[in-house]
Formats: C-alpha cells, sequence, structure tokens
C-alpha cells in the first residue's frame, strides 16, 4: 500500500480541478470483535469519539470500539507498528485482519467527490474529513464483513432446509440449529448496538459543511441499501432456524410421548404376568 505518493498529475482528473492533487490511501482494517480504547495512550488525540490520533507528521489513525482501525496517510511501517501496539486491546482478535482501501485525491480544486473510478477527491485534509472518511469505511468493512458471515449461516441452514422439503420431516440437530439462532442475535446486536451502520457520525453536527461529503460516500458504499438487506437476511434466517428449532423439538417431544406410551405398555404386560403366574 502506498500512503502518500508524490505530487503528479491524475490522469483521468475531473473538468475544474487542477491535476496536482497529491494521492493518499485511506486502508480500514478489522482486527476482532472489539477493540478497548480505554488502554489507548491520548497523549496524541485529536478527538474521542471516535478516538483519532496523529501518525507521523501529516498521518492519521481513527480507533473504532467494534474491532475496526482506519489509517489515512500512514506508511506501511507505521501501520505495522500502530497494529502490532493494538494487538493486547483485540478481543477475539483475527489471525488475518480483514481489510478495505480507499484512494484520496488531495488538493487542487476538489469539491468534496467521488470520481467514476471511486477515487474520493477533497480539497484538504483536516481531521473532521478523516473522521468522516473513516467512519465510511469502517462502516463498509463491517458491512461486507456480516455479509460474509450470514451466507456462511444461509449456506449452513439450506441444507437443513432443503432435507425438510424433500422427505416432509423435520430433521435432527436441535444444538446446530441453537447455535444458529444465537449466532444470528449476536450479529443483530453488533449491527444496532456498536456498529449503527445507518447512523450519522457526531462529527457532522459540529462540521455540517461535510454533509455532502458524507452523503456522497454513503451513497458511493450502499450503506443504507446493504444495511436494510441485511436487516431482511437476519429476519429470514431468525425465522427459519425458528421454525427449524420448533419442529426438531415437536419431534422429541413426540419420541417422549412414545416412549412413555410404551413404559405404560411394558408395565401393563408386566403386571398381567404377575397376576397370571400368581393364579
Amino acid at each position: 500500500m502506498l500512503s502518500r505518493l508524490d505530487a503528479e498529475p491524475i490522469a483521468g482528473a475531473p473538468h475544474g480541478r487542477s491535476a496536482d492533487a497529491t494521492l493518499v490511501a485511506a486502508r480500514a482494517s478489522l482486527l476482532g470483535e472489539r477493540l478497548d480504547l480505554r488502554g489507548l495512550e491520548h497523549e496524541r488525540a485529536l478527538a474521542v469519539a471516535p478516538l483519532t490520533i496523529r501518525i507521523g507528521s501529516s498521518g492519521y489513525a481513527v480507533c473504532f470500539r467494534y474491532g475496526v482501525v482506519v489509517t489515512v496517510d500512514v506508511s506501511e511501517p507505521e501501520e505495522a507498528s500502530l497494529i502490532a501496539s493494538l494487538t493486547h486491546l483485540v478481543s477475539d482478535r483475527l489471525e488475518v485482519p480483514e481489510t478495505e482501501a480507499l484512494a484520496i485525491a488531495v488538493g487542487g480544486e476538489a469539491d468534496d467527490q467521488v470520481d467514476p473510478s471511486g477515487r474520493l477527491a477533497i480539497a484538504e485534509m483536516t481531521p473532521a474529513r478523516v473522521q468522516v472518511v473513516a467512519d465510511i469505511l469502517a462502516k463498509h468493512l463491517m458491512l461486507s464483513h456480516y455479509e460474509t458471515r450470514i451466507a456462511s449461516v444461509f449456506d449452513r441452514l439450506e441444507p437443513l432446509a432443503e432435507a425438510l422439503r424433500r422427505t416432509g420431516r423435520s430433521i435432527p440437530g436441535a444444538r446446530l440449529l441453537l447455535r444458529q439462532i444465537g449466532g444470528v442475535l449476536l450479529i443483530q446486536q453488533k449491527m444496532v448496538g456498536r456498529v449503527e451502520a445507518t447512523e450519522r457520525p457526531d462529527v457532522l453536527w459540529e462540521n455540517p459543511g461535510l454533509e455532502r461529503i458524507y452523503s456522497r460516500l454513503e451513497t458511493e458504499y450502499e450503506l443504507r441499501d446493504r444495511s436494510r438487506a441485511l436487516d431482511r437476511k437476519l429476519e429470514l434466517l431468525f425465522r427459519t432456524a425458528e421454525t427449524l428449532l420448533r419442529l426438531a423439538e415437536g419431534r422429541r417431544a413426540l419420541r417422549l410421548e412414545w416412549y412413555v406410551v410404551v413404559l405404560i405398555l411394558c408395565e401393563i404386560v408386566l403386571s398381567l404376568y404377575a397376576i397370571l403366574a400368581a393364579a
């Protein structure tokens, strides 16, 4: 990853923007389930919601409690050093962090716009702009992460639903279904309670002029549509798993009833045998 390219003409620069913009990279890394920000040093903190710190002479790092760190204009060695320093603060750390990147053209006459190639163009790099970009990029990464996890849950439930369709009978595996329901509920809790994918960041209240760049990036990454699609998928998964679980429990209850009937019949037979033997 290149954190800063030499100032040079950018091919395909939009009309009205000078071609001497500097290209920098923003990179989001999902390190694990949760990042304990209380353990971070605040000496270089520019903001605390989310925690934004200076890296080097011109770089930034924005840390989110749901396990994502976004770096902007940070070199590879600096980023590796930062992530290594955060390892002990990450819960359920991923062996290989998931990442997403965004190219940003800074300078010239850029007007907070996203060009057709998906590159963001801004007039200047400020802490507030960094927070907006980091918020969008972190949410995009988390939505991608949840989309992958939900797809894997669908893959695990599909054979069970197919077996039910084919045989017309409930299938065993209540413990597996309970785990799937628990996984779906956990994803819902994280999306609503931690990530808040459709909520606007606090920085916009203090910097209303950044509404445009936020809206354009939100549209570019389709955050609202993807969040609604995930909500519908989660609801479908929950209903499917719950239905299969009820069928499995009903089957087990019916089996227990047959066990009771068999025991009663055995007791009757033994009683009759004892009566006949005594006679």
